[in-house]
């Protein structure tokens, strides 16, 4: 079995090319390295673009299936870029889709949880509104873009019968994610260790749901192997809710850490009329009917795992 993962040297694409390389699967890395760390070994890495059609084209012919991880990702990356992730998002996406679609691979495409936008919802099934923001706010381009990319792959299916599954994953964290783009929980881990302020944006009473890598690759390839699911879309995500506020006394605790916590409005770090979701909870039951998946990490775990993989980087 060979299998491209677009994206795949980011940081959910190294745990689960790790996953398909210990199962014996050739697997293919397309990566342009920009928010990037060198790729897993062993695999074939190709940097490049999802942009370049041709380049696309010859490693879709060469592979069985496709795992398209490729996106712009994190808020600060897509405030401060809206075009390149507007252009990765839906120009770039639709380029592997439809080669997918040309030349009959299957692909699990990788959506987020964003799609959902502010809806704040006991629960997000994948039949529950988008409720977003208007265009004139880059916040929610991600938002759009992912569900456009969500529409083309959805399209192939529909009218040429394309071999296509789409996972929404929920704010997936643990060893080896970073904080340059904004992800709280190694930026909050790395202040704690060294007892430099935790700056909290917003109030803190804002809630989230954090899902192990671990869980994460699990599910995917449970969705991956599951071949009468074609046409589906299905959440992955840990229902298990915490406050910031929360967050960060538990990262403090687990540090041992001495840090003083400081807050900041959002518009502050990302401009002018930026808008932040109150909760985002995810429905989990078709993943666990479908795939017989459900997360079991908590998040005390999340986070001690992620506490030792920053200790092992001083």
């Amino acid at each position: 079995m060979k299998i491209l993962i677009t994206g795949g040297a980011g940081f959910i694409g190294q745990h689960l090319s790790k996953k398909l390389l210990e199962s014996g699967v050739d697997v293919t890395v397309l990566d342009t390295l920009e928010t990037s760390s060198d790729p897993t070994a062993d695999v074939n890495f190709i940097k490049g673009s999802i942009l370049d059609e041709s380049l696309v084209s010859r490693l879709v012919q060469m592979n069985d299936q496709v795992i398209h991880l490729a996106a712009a990702v994190g808020v600060s990356n897509i405030i401060d870029s809206p075009l390149r992730g507007l252009r990765t998002n839906i120009i770039g996406s639709e380029i592997v889709i439809r080669n997918c679609a040309e030349n009959l691979k299957p692909i699990l495409l990788t959506s987020s949880s964003e799609i959902y936008g502010k809806n704040s919802s006991d629960s997000l099934s994948e039949v529950s509104d988008r409720v977003v923001g208007v265009p004139q706010k880059s916040r929610w381009s991600y938002s759009d873009s992912k569900a456009i990319e969500e529409a083309f792959a959805l399209a192939y299916h529909k009218e040429n019968g394309s071999p296509v599954k789409i996972v929404r994953l929920f704010n997936t964290v643990g060893p080896g994610q970073v904080g340059t783009y904004g992800m709280v929980i190694p930026r909050f881990m790395k202040s704690a260790i060294k007892n430099s302020e935790i700056t909290i944006y917003g109030d803190g009473n804002q809630t989230r749901c954090f899902m192990h890598v671990f869980d994460a690759v699990e599910g995917l390839l449970k969705f991956l192997e599951a071949d009468s699911l074609s046409g589906q879309v299905i959440n992955l995500g840990n229902p298990q809710e915490v406050s910031i506020n929360d967050l960060a006394l538990r990262i403090k605790a687990i540090a041992g850490s001495n840090s003083e916590i400081k807050y900041v409005n959002h518009e502050e770090v990302f401009g002018l009329g930026f808008e932040d979701m109150a909760r985002r909870v995810p429905e989990i039951s078709k993943a666990k009917q479908l795939l017989g998946w459900e997360p079991t990490k908590t998040i005390d775990e999340i986070l001690y795992d992620s506490y030792k993989y920053e200790m092992t980087k001083l």
